[in-house]
């Protein structure tokens, strides 16, 4: 078959595999062929990572079990393919949420584990890794292993963020946090400009419980960095009872030239000004405020059908000013079209060995796949890296070797547990030898994924 990435720039024919149970890992294990396995969960990762071009492949959709709750402790035990979505619709009515919430609900457990995800709230909690108790996972060898960070800390750190790359998660047990409702209040506030959105966002940092900023990716001038600012905490005079938004779908691709300067600054000058001046709070679903994007179903095919770049980087707090300044300076002036930007802010260090966060400002923006938008991202990188910062893989498709292991100092730790767990390299996916993760030995081409197009 032929999977994708979100971003639908990085496209794989694989062999695949969908194990109806656990016990069917193992036998998929026994024959990864000459080209190695990895695991693709829903499928939401941008780029390339959860791909292995003319290699294997283990669909993990259909190990989606809920294992075991406590609800006096909210520890659960869950199969890796379990949803976000599975997750909320179950739990949220009884009064839990997961701790940590990536930017769409239909991301796995086993995903946010590889990826060590982040959300709205990770100045207050962390990232996913942050909360995770112990997994079971099959080793690259078939082995069995239960792994909890303190009788198996290399492992763990490995693991977690480790991109799929040190065998197949299998259970994961973390724990859910308590909510008072399946509501939230939500404060919008219209910020004039850059420097006043990141002087907003610190001084929320502390006091709010969700944060995220929208940023018109468009405006220049003294209008660079304009946007809206929303915070939120859960209400509780709000009933527990929750019920899935009904979606919309996009039915098919659109037209290239849909997005346009033209068209995305109408957009953003309606966003933003759809707050008013004084600001305004609102009550809104849980489930809209955290994945307000999972209201639009197969909403990446607004892009046409040659894809779309995410870039999302994060950079310290002391070289934020001028790093996040100096980003939207560039893609202000290149016209490419990013109406989806965010921007917000990260408390710290994850546990794994190549998590993306650090104490920060981060910043994503979207790009139509056009002529000279690659060469664009090279230089937000470059800019990322002149100012201490890194580049999420989770979104990433054009990092170069040299610019990962920049970015990531803890690499040869990573290094060191492959060697010791996979020595003969049988998890693979095309990321791993973009970016020469194990060294430069693993170097076979994989630009035919990453980079082609889809048939027409």
């Amino acid at each position: 078959m032929t999977l994708t990435g979100w971003g639908r720039t990085a496209w794989a024919g694989v062999t695949a595999a969908r194990p109806e149970r656990i016990r069917d890992v193992y036998e998929i294990l026994g024959d990864v062929g000459d080209d190695g396995l990895i695991v693709h969960g829903a499928g939401r990762s941008y780029g390339d990572v959860a791909l292995n071009r003319d290699g294997r492949v283990l669909l993990s959709e259909r190990l989606d079990r809920i294992l075991a709750f406590d609800e006096a402790t909210g520890e659960i035990v869950c199969e890796a393919g379990v949803t976000f979505a599975e997750l909320i619709e179950t739990f949220l009515p009884r009064g839990f949420l997961v701790p940590v919430a990536p930017g769409t609900s239909f991301a796995t457990v086993g995903g946010a584990v590889a990826n060590d995800v982040h959300g709205k709230n990770h100045d207050r909690v962390g990232s996913f890794g942050d909360h995770v108790r112990w997994f079971e996972m099959a080793l690259p060898d078939g082995q069995l292993i239960r792994v909890d960070p303190d009788t198996q800390p290399g492992l763990f750190a490995a693991t977690v963020g480790g991109l799929g790359l040190t065998g197949v998660l299998l259970t994961v047990c973390f724990r859910m946090v308590t909510v008072p409702s399946a509501r939230m209040e939500v404060e919008e506030s219209r910020i004039s400009d850059l420097d006043a959105f990141l002087d907003a966002l610190v001084a929320v940092r502390e006091t709010a419980d969700y944060s995220v900023g929208w940023i018109d990716a468009l405006a220049s001038g003294a209008s660079l960095g304009r946007g809206v600012l929303q915070t939120a905490l859960f209400k509780t005079d709000a009933p527990a009872t929750f019920r899935p938004r009904r979606r919309i779908s996009v039915p098919a691709d659109l037209p290239g030239w849909v997005l346009n300067p033209v068209t995305v600054s109408t957009f953003n000058r309606f966003y933003f000004r759809r707050v008013p001046e004084e600001g305004r709070t609102g009550e809104r679903a849980a489930d809209a405020f955290l994945f307000p994007l999972d209201a639009v179903g197969r909403w990446n095919r607004i892009y046409g059908r040659r894809g779309f770049y995410q870039f999302q980087c994060v950079i310290p707090d002391d070289a934020a000013g001028d790093g996040i300044r100096k980003l939207l300076e560039i893609a202000s002036s290149a016209r490419a079209g990013s109406f989806l930007a965010v921007l917000k802010t990260l408390g710290g260090e994850g546990r794994g060995f190549l998590s993306f966060p650090m104490r920060g400002v981060t910043l994503a923006l979207d790009f139509p796949a056009r002529r000279g938008v690659r060469e664009l991202l090279h230089r937000l990188t470059d800019i990322t890296m002149l100012h201490g910062g890194r580049v999420y893989l989770a979104k990433d498709a054009v990092l170069t070797p040299e610019q990962f292991s920049e970015m990531y100092p803890r690499l040869d730790d990573f290094r060191a547990v492959l060697r010791d767990v996979d020595p003969d390299g049988r998890m693979r996916s095309d990321l791993s030898r973009r970016l020469y993760i194990r060294g430069a030995g693993e170097c076979r081409a994989t630009a035919g994924s990453s980079w082609a197009h889809p048939p027409a």
